[in-house]
């Protein structure tokens, strides 16, 4: 969801009492005329029924202060019920994000992904099966909303194409690490396809873009030092690593 535009909305507001303005002047003037021209009429020359010509002039009176005031009241109307739209819209925001960061801080992070990697590449090695790792980078130039906003839509749309056995990291702010046991070099390479195709709906939304690359064991890399560096290479700054360095 967009963000508001406090300037265009503002804009739009004086606008509107502008307007509000202009139409109370102009109903003003023509109420004030008018009654310049019944005046003489109704209480100079009176004609055969002054009464009744007296209430018609003050009746019309009446009526001008009662549509000017109608404007007015009309006016504050539509600026408290804008303000109650706005204050609801804004906790909605409030809460979506709210929602975002939830859901990225449940996700596993980069020390439940090196266990996770630790095991599964033990596993493949010792089995002669395969291992792919799918990276999914989040390029936060251009983004028209808030970074966790759409790292939380890139996650939920990522998690539907995704298999019970796979498992979703969040790596870093902008990083996401997608570990696939079983998994050959061919069909992660289609996989991390089907990812990137999810993820458009999520860059027309929010804007940015979405960087995906694929690699595999055996076919790519040979031992997971090699896997790790990679991982390492895509991270936002180098770090002191506590991580278990799995066997080759």
């Amino acid at each position: 969801m967009s963000k508001l535009n406090r300037e265009e909305l503002e804009r739009l507001e004086r606008r509107e009492l502008h307007l509000t303005i202009v139409s109370v002047v102009f109903v003003l003037i023509l109420a004030a005329g008018l009654a310049s021209f019944m005046y003489p009429l109704v209480f100079l020359r009176g004609g055969d029924n002054p009464r009744t010509m007296r209430v018609a002039f003050f009746g019309f009176c009446a009526l001008t202060v009662l549509f000017v005031s109608y404007l007015l009241q009309h006016q504050r109307t539509v600026k408290k019920l804008k303000q109650e739209l706005l204050a609801e819209f804004e906790h909605s925001l409030a809460l979506q994000h709210q929602a975002s960061v939830d859901l990225l801080g449940s996700m596993p992070g980069l020390d439940h992904f090196w266990d996770r990697l630790t095991m599964e590449f033990r596993r493949a090695s010792a089995t002669q099966k395969t291992l792919s790792l799918v990276l999914v980078k989040l390029v936060s130039s251009g983004l028209r909303t808030d970074a966790s906003e759409t790292a939380s839509d890139a996650a939920k749309a990522m998690a539907r194409k995704l298999r019970p056995t796979d498992s979703i990291h969040r790596l870093s702010e902008e990083l996401f690490g997608v570990v696939m046991p079983e998994t050959d070099g061919l069909n992660s390479k289609r996989i991390a396809v089907r990812l990137q195709e999810e993820l458009q709906a999520v860059k027309a939304k929010h804007g940015g873009a979405f960087e995906v690359s694929a690699v595999n064991y055996p076919n790519d890399v040979s031992s997971a030092h090699e896997m790790e560096d990679l991982v390492k290479s895509q991270l936002p700054e180098p770090e002191e690593w506590a991580a278990p360095v799995p066997a080759k």
